[in-house]
């Protein structure tokens, strides 16, 4: 059986570093798409169904952030990399907020490219393939569909990111309990770091904004330490 090479969008304007980096992403066994502006790929994106984006966040016609958003929009699942020369923590921010997974800065290496790629596309790989571990849980007035990536009561239905969905159900299966940052931040991110413990506080403001019109649904923030998730009269049998 023929084993199918991931497919990749990637996006750079800058011609040069956009043909080295395909070139050697091919020689690494990816199946590599390139475009070199921000309408080109949104029009790619429709046509064909890939495993990962990478994206340049200053990118002519349609920048990055809002190519991101146009892809959210049509898949909530697909990984998303943003590719900057931004060191701004604001900059990252929002590449997290609008459903980013996560960023290389550059200049970067190969390798580094690589171990991104890798960590998404196997964690992707579990999320799909992953049919033997529960899937719907009740939080008091919510049904949250892990594998479906919903959040939904009476009156909204909330679509999750695979990454919502990961702290969700971390948070959920520890429910009423401290549960450390670097506990999460390893779990669902797979690193430490300052900007990604930033992020790590984006996801969870999201989170509570869903969960804003249940009073008996909170989500502490332990100072110092982490996070507990609090859930009164859970209705999960």
């Amino acid at each position: 059986m023929e084993i199918k090479s991931p497919k990749i969008l990637y996006v750079e304007d800058d011609v040069n570093l956009g043909f080295v980096t395909k070139d050697n992403l091919q020689k690494k066994g990816y199946d590599i798409t390139l475009c070199q502006d921000g309408l080109e790929a949104a029009q790619t994106f429709t046509q064909q169904k890939f495993d990962l984006c990478i994206l340049d966040v200053m990118l002519p016609k349609i920048d990055g952030f809002a190519l991101a958003q146009k892809f959210r929009d049509k898949d909530k699942n697909v990984p998303i990399l943003f590719l900057t020369a931004k060191s701004m923590l604001e900059d990252k921010l929002q590449g997290f907020k609008i459903g980013g997974d996560d960023y290389v800065t550059k200049p970067f290496s190969i390798d580094e490219l690589v171990l991104k790629i890798e960590v998404f596309l196997k964690r992707s790989k579990v999320f799909a393939t992953n049919i033997e571990e529960k899937n719907i849980y009740h939080i008091a007035g919510y049904e949250f569909d892990f594998k479906e990536l919903t959040l939904k009561n009476t009156v909204n239905t909330y679509t999750l990111t695979l990454r919502e969905a990961e702290l969700l159900r971390m948070l959920t299966l520890n429910r009423n309990q401290v549960v450390r940052r670097e506990s999460i931040l390893h779990q669902v991110w797979g690193e430490d770091n300052y900007y990604i413990g930033r992020s790590l506080d984006v996801f969870v403001s999201r989170l509570r904004k869903m969960f804003s019109d249940d009073e008996n649904i909170q989500i502490e923030n332990v100072r110092g330490v982490g996070f507990k998730f609090i859930v009164k009269e859970s209705l999960e049998a």
